[in-house]
């Protein structure tokens, strides 16, 4: 007896010294490097729920990719830097605002290509269309096609774009295929789409692949969530659309009757170069293959518009948070208007600041959301800013259900804007690879005020008597939702 209650006393006294050096040393090691939001939900995890918190800190809580890849994406960031440094990509348009030049320089100095001038920029909106309009600039190619995208399905509604590779794989094309490893393995169709990817001869490589046993690891919620597809360095397209049914083939979503909603751009130009070097870098990121010998990166040709481009690449590969950044410049340059379109809008302290101040100085703010969401945490996380944004006098508008509103873009005021892959919530700021395209030109902000104006005339407007009204039990789960966001 006195044995057992000698044993039980050290054992109690052993979890009591193992609990306090586990949160000595959190507070040491947790918040450095680290935003102070993000590193006190940490740290309330690990104290409150000590065993999980300590097991999701050892998993997920490192933001940054493997020092190796890391490494790489300097040597990329430099080799590009360096070799555009002396170069003309077009001649752009002038009397550009000398804030506009100096988030110019912000991107430049963050790791983009140099700013593009006589682009061309053409939106599509609409969703099979987009899938069309990509397979027929396929069908085009004579050297190569590259594929980039978070999500690659095989399906009925991309059937047409995959035939279109095929199509030109087998007159010789060199087709490159790039595609997330986690956002697609376990869902329909995945390995129905290797095959058909092996099979018309396609390069292909899972980007950020998690697979421990052939020493390819890192944090396994990180994700390449860029799309983008380049013909023969002359034709680009790029935005929000993954090349999947607009159910993405999901069960859930097909019983709730979901459908996507998307924008993507096509382009010609210059700046056709610089998404081209994006996709170049990560397929060196993933293979080790730099390409060089095969395609001359800086060999550009005008293209026929007049529009002023740049390409702003962002990730956990970067030093800094570039896509943060370039939204930040924006929305303290502005001076009479804020569009945003934003599926998932989880802010951080920075950018919602500046957003509650474009509004506190009379700029007119509106920001797009769906009404309904298709990941209850980001959901519920998003719905917790509402109250502050339309306390100041946001203007949300509630894209009907059963659609979700997936396109990413910002305009300000009648010159500038930017589309992309690029969510307003702070997985898209840290955890995702991510690429902008920064565009300066009247006709293309117009062509994307009609897209939001489409948008406009199908939403709702969200007031705050509505959302004052809201239950209590949504208010708690909104609040819960947005501490686990914090959580990089």
């Amino acid at each position: 007896m006195i044995n057992a209650t000698f044993d039980a006393s050290w054992l109690v006294i052993t979890l009591f010294v193992v609990d306090l050096v586990v949160r000595i040393a959190a507070i040491i090691i947790v918040p450095r490097n680290r935003r102070p939001t993000a590193a006190m939900a940490w740290l309330l995890a690990i104290y409150f729920i000590p065993f999980v918190g300590v097991f999701l800190f050892l998993l997920i809580g490192n933001p940054r990719l493997p020092r190796k890849r890391r490494r790489k994406q300097a040597a990329i960031n430099e080799y590009i830097h360096d070799t555009s440094a002396s170069l003309e990509f077009g001649t752009l348009r002038p009397n550009a605002p000398q804030w506009f030049r100096s988030l110019v320089s912000l991107n430049r100095n963050l790791g983009a290509m140099p700013i593009a001038g006589d682009n061309a920029a053409t939106l599509i909106s609409d969703y099979q269309q987009s899938l069309d309009a990509m397979a027929d600039a396929i069908r085009e190619a004579k050297r190569y096609v590259h594929v980039e995208f978070y999500i690659l399905q095989s399906d009925d509604s991309t059937d047409n774009f995959f035939r279109a590779l095929e199509e030109v794989a087998e007159r010789g094309v060199v087709v490159r295929v790039l595609l997330d490893h986690w956002a697609n393995r376990g869902k329909p169709h995945y390995k129905r789409t290797l095959r058909r990817l092996d099979a018309m001869g396609a390069h292909w490589h899972l980007m950020l692949p998690v697979q421990p046993l052939r020493g390819r690891y890192q944090r396994p919620d990180l994700r390449n969530h860029r799309k983008l597809l380049v013909i023969d360095g002359d034709v680009a397209y790029m935005g929000s659309q993954n090349v999947t049914d607009s159910s993405y083939n999901l069960r859930k979503n097909i019983r709730r009757g979901l459908h996507w909603v998307d924008l993507m751009v096509r382009v010609q130009g210059p700046v056709v170069a610089s998404i081209n070097a994006v996709f170049l870098s990560d397929w060196y990121s993933e293979t080790d293959e730099t390409l060089r010998h095969e395609i001359d990166l800086f060999s550009v040709t005008s293209g026929p518009g007049d529009l002023d481009c740049q390409i702003v690449p962002s990730g956990p590969g970067f030093d800094f948070q570039n896509n943060l950044k370039l939204f930040l410049g924006l929305l303290f340059a502005a001076q009479q208007k804020i569009i945003i379109v934003s599926p998932y809008f989880v802010p951080d302290e920075a950018l919602l600041l500046a957003i509650t101040t474009a509004c506190q100085r009379g700029v007119h703010v509106e920001l797009f959301v769906s009404e309904e969401g298709d990941q209850a945490m980001v959901y519920h996380a998003q719905r917790s800013y509402y109250e502050a944004l339309l306390r100041v006098g946001v203007v949300i508008w509630m894209y009907p259900k059963p659609f979700i509103l997936h396109s990413k873009s910002v305009t300000i005021d009648d010159e500038v804007a930017v589309i992309g892959s690029s969510n307003m919530d702070m997985r898209s700021f840290g955890l995702n690879l991510e690429v902008s395209l920064l565009v300066r030109g009247e006709e293309f902000v117009r062509d994307m005020r009609a897209v939001e104006d489409n948008y406009r005339g199908l939403s709702r407007q969200l007031t705050i008597e509505e959302w004052r009204r809201q239950p209590l039990r949504s208010t708690i789960l909104d609040n819960l939702a947005r501490l686990t966001s914090a959580l990089q």
